[in-house]
């Protein structure tokens, strides 16, 4: 069939530094909106650090992002928050200092967050709401439809779209004049699957569907395709309608609500190949005889274990995996449309064979809210998207003037030869085109500029003809460039967007700076961590603890051995030994040091040198063997480095902060942060 149907797959995860930049930018209040309407105070300067002047708009909308709504500003908090603020500014000032904001890494992760920060300017919201709307109205009805279509290229030169349009209005006035919709569909449409396919050595004979598409709902179908037949109403002939695969005229036979997901379970008997009428007769026999049992009490299950020639289902009773209308023939649709659940329908008839259905779940289409986010992931995969896009693009245009001269995009049809079909053409051909092609605003953009386009991004069909070809990449360029305009235009006409952009920049570097500073080197500094260690073990304490071996029993009547074979001083390893020889399940010692809640065995008995007494613990027995009881003493570095590596991190931050403040000079107007409400 053709392909008019549609697909969809998912979404990456974020990385750690992504995360990071995330919970740094909420942590300096990443300003989503921002606050246009600011006071006159707000222009106040505040801080200087170096020859950067920030107001106190500046930082107070990074203040209250963080702070709880309503919430009263206070005097402690504010200090608090402005010392945050001003150790942020000079690791930044650093990052600029030293460079790292020109590094070409750096300068690519920018760009890449930008891209996807832009992304929402470029968005037709009403637009898209409108289609979200309109998808959930469709999705509500399943329509059959049958098609005849006459292919035509989506960028097709006028007179042979003409030729296209032509000839579909020519079959449609036949339909209109009497003629039989199916007829002409196997005779004229250039749709493969509106006739029959004769087997092949790769597939089985195929009947033909007359252009009958069968059910489908929203998203199903293209979207110009589904558009038109869910506004032809039933019975009608559609006007031709054109789909990136040429003109189509509809006709609607049927409109029914819903079924969302089903599943059944089918009795089939099978039409026998090549069958004759008297094959048929005898089909339609037994699938009578089989309906009537099931209506004379039988089981329907037993009947299809014993019975159906769909063998892959039969010892599940008949089940299929659960589908959606565009994946069954029409045929079974219409049978458990009538039916209700846990009903069995009459006997029906496919081009596959016979069929007894028994319906057992249908989901039918959920509230609008919860369909909402579905319908969002499917619209944005979708190509009916791209009218919220061709929206911002018009509105472009129309902003900046747009103008062309169309005369010099035919020059192209002269320079671009058949090395465009191995993608070997090459921008030399073009070197004497240095028209205008178009401008926006007061940027033009010449005919170089497009040949260079073309270059990067040659691919071509075979059957695709160069002027079509070309006027494509034209339309796509233009397209490109009106959005690559605008792009420029954001920081200046979005305050929320520069704002956005610049909480991004500082993020970004001070990921790369605090990194370089504080934490990686904590971690490859190991001789300065050992001496941060040495420095201040003392602050790395045990409490007291409880040196001592815990020995658990499965099997009780053991405990007294193992208690006469420690008082012979035998070892851990002797003990286990001995009485695990006949099974390894029957002992277990744990050996260690204990703090106090470390265990609940430990904390239940005294820590005194010695054997404790039998413990039941679940389904075994327990006695402790006390060794000895440790003086508190300082962790090693390896008992306690996940620690002492966090210290040594704030330390290196903290002394790190104190140079910044020595080497960049700054000041905070604290007659202005005094007015501060």
């Amino acid at each position: 069939m053709l392909k008019l149907f549609k697909s969809y797959s998912d979404k990456p995860k974020l990385s750690g530094k992504k995360i990071f930049v995330k919970t740094l930018l909420t942590l300096f209040g990443v300003m989503l909106i921002f606050n246009i309407n600011a006071q006159n105070d707000n222009d106040q300067i505040l801080i200087t650090i170096a020859d950067e002047e920030i107001t106190v708009g500046e930082f107070m909308n990074v203040f209250q992002k963080n702070n709880v709504k309503g919430e009263v500003i206070d005097k402690k908090s504010l200090e608090e928050y402005l010392d945050l603020y001003i150790n942020f500014k000079l690791k930044v000032k650093e990052a600029e200092d030293i460079g790292l904001d020109t590094v070409s890494a750096f300068i690519e992760e920018l760009s890449g967050y930008r891209k996807q920060l832009a992304e929402p300017y470029f968005i037709n919201d009403e637009m898209n709401e409108q289609l979200l709307l309109e998808s959930y109205e469709r999705k509500k009805y399943d329509i059959r439809a049958s098609h005849i279509l006459i292919k035509i290229d989506a960028y097709a030169l006028p007179e042979d779209t003409l030729v296209a349009y032509n000839k579909i209005i020519e079959i449609r006035e036949k339909i209109l004049g009497g003629e039989s919709f199916e007829k002409l569909a196997k005779e004229a449409s250039e749709d493969p699957s509106a006739r029959d396919m004769e087997a092949t050595e790769k597939r089985p004979f195929i009947r033909g569907n007359c252009g009958d598409l069968g059910y489908f709902t929203v998203f199903d179908m293209v979207y110009p395709f589904e558009d038109c037949a869910y506004k032809t109403e039933i019975g009608e002939i559609s006007m031709p309608i054109r789909t990136d695969f040429g003109y189509h005229i509809i006709k609607v036979t049927d409109k029914k609500p819903a079924i969302g997901k089903a599943q059944i379970a089918h009795l089939y008997i099978m039409m026998p190949k090549d069958a004759n009428a008297e094959d048929s007769l005898k089909t339609k026999a037994k699938i009578d005889s089989i309906y009537q049992k099931i209506q004379d009490g039988e089981n329907f299950e037993e009947l299809v274990i014993e019975n159906s020639d769909d063998k892959g289902s039969a010892n599940r009773g008949g089940v299929l995996p659960k589908f959606n209308v565009n994946r069954m023939v029409p045929e079974i649709i219409v049978a458990i449309s009538s039916i209700d659940t846990g009903d069995i329908s009459k006997p029906v008839l496919t081009s596959y064979g016979w069929h007894i259905v028994k319906l057992l779940e249908v989901s039918g289409i959920k509230p609008y809210n919860e369909a909402k986010n579905d319908l969002k992931k499917k619209l944005a995969k979708d190509k009916r998207s791209q009218k919220s896009k061709k929206a911002i693009i018009s509105d472009i245009k129309n902003e900046y003037g747009f103008k062309e001269n169309k005369k010099a995009l035919q020059d192209f049809y002269k320079v671009i030869d058949s090395t465009i079909y191995e993608g070997k053409w090459e921008l030399e051909k073009a070197k004497d085109l240095n028209d205008f092609l178009f401008s926006l605003d007061n940027k033009e953009y010449s005919q170089q500029d497009f040949a260079q386009y073309i270059v990067s991004n040659q691919y071509i069909t075979k059957d695709e003809e160069i002027r079509v070809f070309t006027i494509k990449m034209y339309n796509n360029f233009v397209g490109k460039s009106c959005i690559d305009y605008e792009d420029t235009k954001l920081e200046e006409k979005h305050p929320d967007f520069k704002a956005l952009m610049k909480e991004y920049r500082d993020g970004i570097l001070l990921f790369e700076l605090t990194d370089q500073k504080v934490w990686s080197k904590a971690v490859k500094d190991t001789l300065g961590l050992k001496n941060y260690y040495n420095d201040n073990k003392n602050n790395y304490m045990w409490g007291e603890r409880l040196k001592a071996s815990i020995f658990t029993f499965n099997e009780p009547e053991y405990t007294d051995i193992a208690r006469k074979l420690i008082k012979e001083g035998k070892s851990d390893e002797e003990i286990l030994f001995e009485i695990n020889q006949d099974s390894l399940n029957i002992l277990t010692i744990k050996h260690d040091k204990f703090s106090k809640n470390d265990n609940d065995i430990i904390d239940a008995i005294k820590w005194e040198k010695g054997i404790s007494d039998n413990i039941d613990s679940n389904e075994s027995v327990v006695f402790v063997v006390v060794h000895k009881k440790l003086k508190p003493e300082p962790k090693t570095l390896y008992e306690a480095k996940g620690i002492i590596t966090a210290d040594y991190q704030a330390y290196l931050e903290k002394d790190w902060i104190k140079s910044l403040k020595m080497k960049y000079p700054f000041i905070v107007n604290m007659e202005v942060f005094s007015t501060i409400k």
